[in-house]
């Protein structure tokens, strides 16, 4: 499947609340009634938690962007099929009714979106995880850019065959329950959608993305050694300047699996 990955900020004359009550309340059922329209698989928010946890994790790597007020994603079978659903006059129609309401709440200038691929790391079976409002569970949401100095080749590659293991053989330790990387697609659809809102932000080369119950975090100095491990390793490939990672709970709206 091809995920749609938009990571939002509110307009300036909102707060995050109000932002993220509008988002769910008022754009998700929109969506929802477009569902059959886009084609739309899957449809999932994710709703930035205002926790001194992001500050933790930000500080512990370095300098880094300021946190998204939370990321919406969609998910379509394939990139051929969407590409000629898009062409469609309903698609287009139901499209064109979401952007003119996504401007009255969304920074869309600064808020970057682009298509992406998915490769399961740590993954639960069956894949119906979720970092629900009501349950102690949260879902870490890490965009990151390369190294300049690096290829974007080589930095997908490390990522992948290296960096992943090393999670990997933390996962126990760490208390991760799901882990993912997200790559970037560099879809030629990319284009049309980021036109269409007048984004200005470049795109991630994608994000990491891992869930964890906050109620059962290990203590251990096995735990301490995994994180340490973690960060040093993200240290040789991501640009922390030009990569932010925050924790949310996730809000189901459309699910067809």
């Amino acid at each position: 499947m091809i995920r749609l990955v938009f990571a939002l900020r509110r307009r300036a004359e909102l707060s995050r609340e109000e932002f993220q009550k509008y988002w769910k309340e008022q754009h998700a059922p929109l969506v929802a009634s477009f569902a059959t329209d886009l084609d739309i698989h899957r449809y999932v928010q994710t709703h930035t938690l205002t926790d001194p946890a992001n500050d933790a994790a930000q500080k512990a790597r370095g300098h880094m962007e300021t946190e998204y007020d939370g990321v919406a994603e969609l998910w379509w079978q394939d990139e051929r099929a969407l590409k000629e659903h898009l062409q469609t006059k309903t698609a287009q129609r139901a499209g064109a009714a979401l952007l003119e309401d996504e401007r009255k709440f969304i920074d869309l200038e600064n808020s970057p979106l682009w298509f992406a691929y998915e490769y399961p790391q740590i993954n639960p079976a069956p894949e119906t995880l979720l970092a629900r409002e009501q349950s102690n569970i949260v879902r870490l949401f890490f965009p990151l850019r390369h190294k300049t100095e690096i290829s974007e080749e080589d930095a997908r590659h490390y990522w992948l065959t290296h960096h992943g293991p090393i999670v990997r053989s933390h996962g126990a330790a760490s208390g991760t329950l799901c882990y993912r990387q997200v790559h970037r697609a560099n879809s030629p659809l990319d284009t049309g959608v980021q036109q269409a809102r007048g984004t200005k932000v470049e795109s991630y080369l994608g994000h990491a993305e891992a869930w964890v119950d906050h109620a059962r975090l290990p203590q251990s100095a096995e735990a301490r050694a995994a994180s340490k491990d973690f960060i040093a390793d993200e240290h040789n490939f991501i640009d922390m300047s030009r990569s932010t990672l925050f924790f949310g709970k996730e809000y189901s709206v459309i699910d067809k699996r």
